[in-house]
């Protein structure tokens, strides 16, 4: 399942994965990109990825192409995602940067789930040097 945060504002979606995703968790945040790129701004997303998601993430994998391959699931102006921070486990990062790098010309990088205030700052363009 795919939650919002409390973070999602303005351009900037947040959402938590903690248990398997499906079909409708992308229907969930469809329309707030579609309304942010239709306010002319571009989406800066964080996704945390929970322990627990790994126990579905080959599912989800499975059902996302199944998805693609029959016109299920369509991506909608993937130019107008400008970066994505992937926090979680490493190993589990390494198959949503997968999935999602084909469909977006955004910027992605990798957070440890220790790391997430590091996440937090990047997405909103507070970075520390």
């Amino acid at each position: 399942m795919l939650q919002l945060l409390d973070l999602t504002q303005n351009n900037i979606i947040a959402t938590r994965a903690n248990d398997v995703l499906a079909k409708n968790d992308y229907e969930k945040i469809q329309p707030l990109i579609y309304n942010i790129i239709s306010a002319r701004k571009k989406v800066k997303w964080y996704f945390e990825m929970e322990d627990c998601i790994t126990k579905g993430l080959r599912t989800f994998l499975k059902d996302a192409a199944t998805g693609l391959n029959s016109r299920d699931i369509h991506f909608t102006d993937v130019d107008g995602i400008e970066k994505i921070a992937l926090v979680g486990t490493e190993k589990w990062v390494k198959y949503m940067y997968s999935i999602m790098k084909p469909f977006t010309k955004a910027t992605i990088v990798y957070f440890d789930l220790f790391d997430k205030e590091k996440a937090v700052a990047w997405i909103m363009n507070q970075e520390e040097d």
